[in-house]
């Protein structure tokens, strides 16, 4: 046995985009044990529910995350709509999983460009950003934000795109589409990829299960789970598979957002070739009584949503269960045995959104 050592990683790191600090205990350079320490930027936005009304709360949920807000708006306003038995118009539907989706590609072309950057390829690392700019042109056009958007409301959305600007926005889709083919080859075949992705943070089937492993990283450990296909909103209109892979690595957790990045633009396609006239929204009045449960698909992996009201204008309560929350516990089964050279690349993979995490 080497001289083990206990090394302090983050939550300040140049690889790290959000404040996770792990104790890595080390024996010469290999990792034997990680010890994770959350808890850096705790808002207390949860207990916001009890002193906001429920129609502007939904202001303050999709600030719990800038990457993941359209998710968060959209799947709090279901809970809503669920305890008030509000429908929500078909129009409304295909506009939120037209912005959801958009909404999961800007979410995985901000993680390819850190994963370029940590291996040191920042001309790529740019070329990723660049076309994710383009996303958040477009959300820009059609909701006024680019990162918080304020476009759901209890009922169906407070926007609508016109048929041009849909069209408009496919045309740009489908240029990204060839310009992604490019980038992505790097991804896929380039041999500093592979010599540190490959075989690296294995995640067995048995293992993702075990620890209740959520979206992407899942997925690429072969478990074929994907809130979207329950039908919510108008996936249950959409033709799309479930990408998995079975190599259980860091590298197929890579192909796996790969794979989704292309088809989320299908699924856009599909929209707007599908999406029906009419309102985007319909009327509700009163106060919520009772309690609801949700399960949405987020691009890091399936969230929860729980929001229990008791006749007033605020909740009596409101939680959320996150997809990082619950893969932290993978990250910390897959680094031992790592190198330490290989950390920030396995925690990268998890795709971790820690202002998520701490609500």
């Amino acid at each position: 046995m080497g001289q083990r050592s206990v090394v302090p990683f983050g939550p300040q790191h140049p690889v790290l985009p959000e404040p996770i600090h792990l104790d890595l205990v080390l024996e010469d350079e290999k990792v034997v044990e990680a010890i994770p320490s959350i808890g850096f930027v705790h808002r207390g936005l949860e207990g916001l529910a009890e002193k906001r009304d429920f129609n502007d709360y939904q202001y303050v949920v999709e600030r719990i995350c800038g990457i993941c807000s359209f998710k968060h708006g959209m799947a709090y306003c279901e809970t809503i709509e669920s305890i008030m038995d509000a429908e929500v118009p078909e129009r409304a539907q295909y506009l939120r999983t037209f912005w959801g989706e958009m909404s999961r590609i800007h979410s995985h072309l901000l993680w390819l460009g850190l994963l370029a950057d940590a291996f040191g390829f920042d001309a790529l690392f740019m070329q990723c950003w660049r076309m994710r700019e383009k996303v958040l042109d477009m959300f820009e056009a059609s909701t006024g934000g680019r990162v918080i958007f304020s476009v759901n409301k209890i009922g169906g959305v407070l926007k609508d795109m016109d048929s041009s600007m849909i069209k408009s926005f496919v045309d740009i889709f489908n240029s990204m589409e060839a310009q992604l083919k490019d980038i992505t080859k790097v991804f896929l075949t380039d041999y500093t990829v592979l010599s540190r992705l490959k075989g690296v943070g294995i995640l067995t089937k048995e293992d993702a299960l075990r620890l209740g492993t959520v979206g992407p990283m899942a997925r690429a450990s072969g478990i074929e789970i994907d809130m979207r296909k329950t039908g919510y909103e108008a996936y249950d209109k959409i033709d799309f598979d479930i990408i998995t892979s079975n190599d259980c690595d860091g590298y197929a957790r890579c192909c796996v957002r790969i794979g989704e990045l292309f088809q989320s633009i299908s699924i856009i396609k599909q929209i707007a070739d599908k999406i029906v006239d009419g309102p985007i929204a319909s009327t509700v009045k009163g106060n919520p009584n009772g309690e609801a449960f949700v399960r949405v698909e987020q691009p890091r992996g399936e969230a929860i949503f729980y929001s229990k009201a008791n006749g007033t204008k605020f909740l009596e309560r409101f939680r959320i269960r996150t997809p990082t929350f619950t893969n932290i516990q993978s990250l910390i089964h897959i680094l031992p045995g790592s190198e330490l050279a290989d950390v920030p690349l396995q925690i990268l993979t998890i795709d971790p959104c820690i202002s998520c995490t701490e609500r």
